[in-house]
């Protein structure tokens, strides 16, 4: 039985950064009244968020965060299960989630999801959808049983048997029946290409015994032919070497050539730099009048017999400049001709290598096919090699067969055990003996609400509502107060089966404005008597606007808006 014992949040929805705290023992049935937007469905809501990540009425989960404070939304919550101690902590602004196992934290998946996972399936063993039909009625985004689709119903019922362990067998088991399925596909496969292999083999071997002698004779036609080719390839290679040696011979004088550029380039260099020193003199005697060495005065004479002689000089380099940039020219065309020789003797180069290869690669083809002829198998392997790979194929297509009839097998009692595990199965036999027990409850606690109808729900989930003159009626053909004493005998009733089972068993129950709604005073009273006999280890929470019901509990919280804050009102 999972026994709460307090919730605590701050942060959350209109509350403020101080906790919030209720204590779910603190009575056997405590009523939660406040003004409209005071605050009073929090509760329900933390507690949804706390445990399933999601409140309970349809509010996104930005919005949880509280819009003034907009960070750190922390929802707290403790609960025992028989001598285990947990605490739930989830936030918001930053991200929370962390459950502790007697003040000891468990270890966190990689994934929350999976996280989440572990606390519904292994912990609390309830999902959302049976949380709030078992623990919790509300008149906002709440869905009754009566108007949850049939295999929402289904899991319901099914978390409160506690047979959901028959769902995920079957959710297994169908996954193991697909990949038998796929495997034996696969062998079938694998068979019939065997088989076709082993034809193939068989065929191969055939035909390498009745066209051996004509192999080994085109094995020898082949040699000649590749024998005639190595002559037409070695005359190419000697034609080609007589072109190269001709051309060759027509540039013997390509290092000559290129030495003599280089040294003609490296005398105009000189020249050039000592045309620039003489005319570096000529610019000195044409800006200075005085010796800036000894301070005499330069007479002009003597300046301009000075620049004469160094003009002279200037104009011989000049003269001398030029003639060797002929020289030079008519040297770069010669390079230019012995560069144009030297790529045509490159390509013969490279002609002769291919040639050579290709000579090669035939010598060593012909010695592979004379090493044929010589073992007598022509092209062909050994046949004995051929026939053992036969024996290999065969024995292999033997092996997938014997493995596909343990497959088959398999399946077939694969196959039985998905019957049992499907819906129509071993889980329809449980669910048909608690049938009675369920419609029996309903029964019962529509009478003590004074609504006499019969009501039964059958393996399919489908309910039948009778009047006592036996008339049908439907769920939906009630008036809203009729279908809230219904929701809530079915509420009553899933309690009472989770006390049997002691699988979904909880001390808590939160009604939210139930009695604000559709119910009439009588109808008040019966639920109040209700309410009074689920005993002493109950911890009934009601949120109402009634204050006609103060006297009917023994605890009140009150609600209340203050500075723009949720509060507990003291």
């Amino acid at each position: 039985m999972i026994k709460f014992e307090v919730i605590r949040w701050k942060n959350f929805l209109s509350t403020g950064g101080q906790f919030t705290e209720v204590s779910f023992n603190r009575s056997s049935t405590t009523l939660i009244i406040g003004e409209n937007g005071a605050g009073k469905s929090t509760i329900l809501d933390a507690l949804c968020f706390a445990l399933f990540n999601k409140p309970f009425r349809a509010i996104n989960k930005p919005q949880l965060v509280n819009s003034i404070n907009q960070k750190q939304m922390v929802v707290e919550v403790e609960f025992s299960i028989g001598t285990k101690q947990y605490k739930i902590i989830r936030g918001g602004k930053p991200t929370i989630f962390e459950i502790y196992l007697n003040d000891e934290l468990l270890n966190q998946d990689a994934a929350a999801r999976d996280y989440q996972k572990y606390l519904e399936d292994q912990v609390l063993k309830l999902n959302y959808k049976s949380f709030t039909q078992i623990v919790i009625l509300g008149s906002a985004s709440f869905t009754p049983f009566m108007q949850l689709r049939i295999d929402h119903r289904r899991e319901v019922i099914e978390d409160l048997l506690d047979i959901k362990i028959f769902t995920t067998m079957n959710a297994v088991l169908k996954d193991k029946i697909t990949e038998v399925k796929t495997n034996i596909t696969q062998l079938d496969s694998q068979i019939e290409i065997g088989k076709t292999k082993a034809k193939l083999q068989q065929d191969y071997i055939k035909t390498l015994e009745e066209d051996k002698q004509k192999k080994v004779e085109d094995v020898q036609k082949r040699i000649s032919e590749t024998n005639d080719e190595i002559s037409l390839l070695s005359l190419r290679v000697d034609d080609i070497q007589r072109q190269e040696a001709s051309l060759q011979s027509t540039i013997s004088d390509a290092t000559e050539v290129r030495n003599k550029q280089s040294d003609v380039g490296s005398i105009i260099k000189k020249l050039s730099e000592r045309i620039k020193s003489q005319k570096t003199n000529i610019s000195f005697y044409d800006e200075h009048d005085v010796c800036p060495t000894c301070s005499q005065s330069l007479e002009d004479e003597v300046k301009r017999k000075a620049k004469e002689l160094h003009e002279c000089k200037v104009e011989e380099f000049t003269l001398a400049i030029q003639e060797l940039t002929k020289q030079q020219d008519t040297l770069t065309t010669r390079i230019n001709g012995i560069a144009t020789v030297e790529g045509e003797i490159s390509k013969h180069k490279s002609n002769i290598i291919g040639y050579n290869t290709q000579v090669i690669a035939a010598q060593n083809y012909i010695q592979r096919l004379q090493a044929e002829i010589t073992t007598g198998n022509g092209n062909t392997t050994n046949i004995e090699d051929e026939r053992n790979k036969l024996k290999t194929l065969a024995k292999d297509v033997v092996e997938k067969a014997e493995n596909k009839s343990r497959l088959v097998e398999e399946k077939h009692y694969l196959d039985i055990g998905g019957m049992l595990l499907k819906d129509t199965g071993i889980k329809t036999k449980i669910i048909k003996q608690y049938l009675p027990v369920i419609n029996k409850l309903v029964n019962k606690y529509l009478q003590l609400m004074d609504f006499f109808v019969t009501f039964e729900l059958d393996e399919t989930f489908t309910e039948k509502i009778k009047s006592r003159h036996r008339d049908e009626f439907s769920y939906a053909s009630f008036s809203e107060g009729e279908k809230a004493k219904i929701d809530l005998a079915l509420l009553f009733t899933w309690r009472t089966i989770a006390r049997m089972k002691n699988s979904a068993s909880t001390n808590l129950l939160m009604l939210d404005e139930v009695f604000d709604g559709s119910l009439d005073i009588n109808g008040t009273d019966f639920v109040m008597t209700i309410l009074n006999t689920l005993g002493e280890d109950s911890n009934i929470f009601i949120i109402s606007h009634k204050d006609s019901l103060f006297d009917k509990f023994r605890s009140v919280i009150k609600f209340e808006k203050k500075n723009g804050y949720s509060q507990i009102a003291k």
